[in-house]
């Protein structure tokens, strides 16, 4: 009983903590279907997403 709670948990946490990752690549992929259906050819989304977190990570690191 006390293993298959443990188990359970586990397998909570793990498809949790995948939801919480997967976050930004799924904004990301409805972000560029949007722009799918309006007629627009975005190619660059993974480099917008880079210097975001770039920028993100610099702006985080310079105000302490």
């Amino acid at each position: 009983m006390l293993d298959a709670l443990f188990q359970a948990s586990i397998l909570i946490s793990v498809a949790a903590a995948t939801i919480r990752i997967a976050t930004p690549l799924l904004l990301a992929a409805i972000g560029e279907l949007v722009a799918e259906r309006t007629g627009v050819y975005n190619m660059g989304l993974e480099g917008m997403m880079l210097m975001g977190a770039l920028t993100g990570y610099l702006a985080a690191y310079e105000s302490g």
